[in-house]
């Protein structure tokens, strides 16, 4: 059983979901509560909650400050962001602070606990029109380039080449097809990847090829 902490400072929006939590017992059970990113921090270490559902936007301590502190203790908890806010900022600086996924708070019931589902399993989960615009804003360098980072530097010419895929946005069944591999070997491969570059997940990994500069603004030099 999913453990799922809820982190927002409206009463009536922590409710909202707790009810639709507590109609999926199969999926998921709220173990806590939390108003702001300060409490969110505590109850985090205290409860060890599998997922927290994080705010962005709080008094005091925001989502992304204590998003940050919850990933850096090093806790087993994975944080979904949702936030009514539909902005990049928000969204890059929650996925650099450690958090394993971006929603809006308008998402349907169903993407939400598939979400929560998700990203206990470690995956990554991203807000659909997030997704398509940083495709439409962003580009990747020619796959010739070599970043100077030496993490990158560690990687074999197909790992590299798989993280380039997963920068592309593509999906394990995408990469196989794109490199003509069973899917099972890009696994492996990206897991070599993760483990190499020291990302906890392919949300991270996509971080990381930003901050090298592997991917780059449409039109950029």
């Amino acid at each position: 059983m999913t453990t799922v902490l809820l982190v927002d400072d409206q009463p009536l929006q922590r409710m909202g979901f707790r009810m639709l939590l507590e109609s999926r017992p199969d999926i998921a059970t709220v173990v806590g509560e939390a108003s702001n990113g300060i409490e969110a921090v505590r109850r985090a270490a205290d409860l060890r909650p599998d997922v927290v559902l994080m705010d962005i936007r709080m008094p005091g301590m925001d989502g992304i400050e204590a998003t940050r502190r919850i990933v850096a203790d090093g806790g087993p908890s994975r944080v979904l962001v949702l936030t009514t806010f539909d902005l990049d900022d928000y969204a890059y600086g929650a996925l650099r602070a450690g958090a394993s996924g971006f929603l809006l708070k308008d998402a349907q019931p169903d993407e939400l606990l598939n979400g929560i589902r998700a990203v206990a399993a470690g995956d990554a989960v991203t807000a659909p029109a997030l997704t398509r615009r940083l495709i439409a804003t962003h580009t990747l360098q020619p796959a010739n380039a070599t970043p100077t980072d030496p993490r990158y530097g560690d990687l074999t010419t197909r790992e590299r080449e798989v993280l380039h895929a997963i920068a592309d946005g593509l999906n394990n069944t995408e990469i196989s097809q794109r490199l003509v591999l069973a899917e099972s070997t890009v696994k492996t491969h990206v897991g070599n990847v993760l483990a190499k570059i020291g990302a906890r997940d392919r949300v991270q990994a996509v971080i990381y090829a930003y901050d090298i500069g592997l991917v780059r603004p449409a039109g950029g030099t």
